[in-house]
């Protein structure tokens, strides 16, 4: 689904984006609900950022966090009654404005029409982007998976996580 947004672009460089696990539902621009694995899943954008609730594990990564979040960690992995939860994060910063565009172009492609990804993009640049997938966990009906994308033209920097909520066995 893409979504497009009538609001300012919020975030500005990767390294403001702040983490946070347990946070209830926040305000968002846009809500790709979904099922996966016998869970519901509901992909959030906020402003430039994104929050993804998937049964009992809400995930937010955004700028402007409650007390109690912490900077976008590298690997994290965390236990949850009944489930495993890993989430990473990298960043990819691009040398210059054409590479910036093509790598954020290539992703819109990739996600246009598919029924279980949501992309928002903003007034005032093309290449402002946030984009959240379902990502194969791996292992059929054992939990879900997501990727998400954050843009960010004005430092050529797009932020990649990847996260995994998995049944305990």
């Amino acid at each position: 689904m893409l979504a497009t947004l009538d609001t300012p672009y919020a975030d500005t460089r990767a390294d403001a984006l702040s983490f946070a696990v347990g946070l209830p539902p926040r305000d968002a621009l846009a809500v790709l609900p979904l099922e996966r694995a016998g869970l519901r899943v509901q992909m959030r954008l906020l402003g430039a950022s994104h929050q993804v609730i998937a049964g009992p594990l809400s995930e937010t990564v955004a700028c402007d966090l409650p007390d109690g979040a912490r900077p976008l960690p590298a690997r994290m992995r965390d236990a949850l009654p009944g489930w495993s939860y890993d989430f990473a994060a990298r960043t990819a910063v691009h040398d210059d404005d054409a590479a910036f565009a093509r790598a954020v172009d290539a992703l819109r492609d990739r996600l246009a029409g598919r029924p279980d990804a949501l992309t928002g993009t903003f007034p005032g640049s093309d290449h402002a982007v946030t984009a959240l997938a379902l990502d194969d966990t791996g292992t059929p009906g054992a939990g879900v998976g997501w990727r998400t994308w954050h843009a960010y033209p004005q430092t050529r920097e797009i932020v990649m996580t990847r996260s995994r909520l998995v049944r305990s066995s």
